[in-house]
């Protein structure tokens, strides 16, 4: 069957002059692009731009993504290399359109992408007008510290304590299929910002549900480890930032 993006002969989708190096991500049932840059830290408009996927950034089980090693001196430059980027044909406006890519059945035909330079990030200017709340309350159990592998914050509470949207966006994710979060959303807020929701009881909102501050998504559940919490994150550009340089300050 055919694929929307980039086709071989055997089916599989293979960038040009791509790399033995690469990773390459074989997409499970319930995953979006979305959630596969999270597993590995990427912006979502870099995978769609290295893959040639095409907003709304639909992505179909058994279909190849390739990702940059992290190792890889280009992956710090923010830049996707040329080679990763099959015939140049995603445009810019592809890159920066697209809002969830859910799985659906491959198409029958090839859609073809014209000629232009893959999109830049965005200005950090454009995006700090965002106000975030605490998702939940309760005690701060662990720190972010990427040196720990820490990637966010740890809330305590109880069990079915409500977890509120920290900012307005749409939902990207909704599961359970990222390994070491549980039960799972993903917020999209705007092109630049990004944050996570983990280790839910109940997940109460749907991917493409446009949510506004403060909305009740989910209900805090058990990690199985660390006991009762919320796991959370915010990512800039796909990379983890320290949530508590955005959160308001919490009395001592």
């Amino acid at each position: 069957m055919l694929m929307v993006g980039l086709l071989s002969g055997c089916g599989q989708m293979q960038p040009v002059g791509a790399r033995s190096d690469m990773i390459q991500y074989t997409v499970k049932p319930g995953d979006t692009l979305y959630s596969v840059a999270w597993r590995y830290g990427y912006d979502p408009r870099q995978v769609a731009a290295w893959n040639n996927i095409p907003p709304p950034f639909v992505i179909y089980p058994q279909q190849h993504i390739y990702i940059i090693p992290p190792h890889q001196k280009y992956a710090r430059t923010g830049q996707p290399p040329k080679h990763a980027v099959a015939n140049r044909s995603t445009t810019s406006a592809a890159v920066r359109g697209g809002d969830y890519g859910r799985i659906k059945t491959p198409p029958s035909t090839v859609v073809a992408g014209r000629h232009s330079k893959v999109e830049k990030h965005p200005p950090r200017h454009q995006n700090r007008n965002i106000s975030w709340l605490w998702p939940t309350a309760g005690k701060l159990l662990t720190r972010y510290s990427l040196a720990k592998g820490k990637k966010g914050v740890d809330i305590g509470g109880k069990l079915g304590q409500p977890i509120h949207a920290a900012a307005g966006g749409k939902v990207v994710y909704s599961g359970n299929g990222l390994i070491g979060y549980g039960n799972l959303i993903i917020i999209k807020h705007n092109d630049t910002y990004l944050s996570a929701y983990g280790h839910n009881s109940r997940l109460l909102v749907k991917e493409g549900t446009t949510v506004k501050q403060g909305d009740k998504i989910a209900e805090m559940g058990d990690s199985g480890k660390e006991g009762v919490m919320l796991h959370f994150e915010i990512r800039r550009d796909g990379k983890p930032v320290n949530p508590l340089r955005y959160l308001p300050k919490q009395d001592s």
